[in-house]
């Protein structure tokens, strides 16, 4: 049995409960998870942590988390990326990334942690 290390996930929503709470299912569903409330935290955050995931809240206050996906993806082209979001104004912001070619997965909120984990591990 190999001693792998646990991916590394970073969850961002400046919702503070949810990213908290996300954090802590993935935690002890065997990854090494932490929490991060804004898009530009989530991009600082990042380059220091270097998350194998970016699970991110699309609509934030100060970066949306689909620019801090596009900059964590440059900085870490390695990172899997996951966006979850309960607003429609997520399709237009989507659709510009994918024009600048850039393709995200996204989940709708409320997320289940089951289907969060089945996720994952799909």
């Amino acid at each position: 049995m190999t001693d792998r290390p646990k991916p590394r996930v970073l969850v961002v929503d400046d919702e503070r409960v949810i990213a908290d709470t996300l954090a802590i299912i993935l935690n002890k569903a065997g990854y090494d998870a932490s929490a991060v409330y804004s898009g530009t935290g989530a991009v600082e955050q990042a380059k220091s942590i270097r998350p194998d995931l970016l699970i991110s809240d699309v609509m934030m206050p100060d970066m949306n988390g689909i620019d801090a996906a596009i900059k964590v993806r440059a900085a870490l082209p390695s990172c899997k990326i996951l966006l979850f979001s309960g607003q429609a104004a997520t399709a237009d912001l989507l659709e510009t990334a994918r024009l600048q070619g850039h393709e995200f997965e996204i989940l709708a909120k409320p997320v289940h942690p089951q289907d969060l984990l089945a996720k994952l591990k799909g």
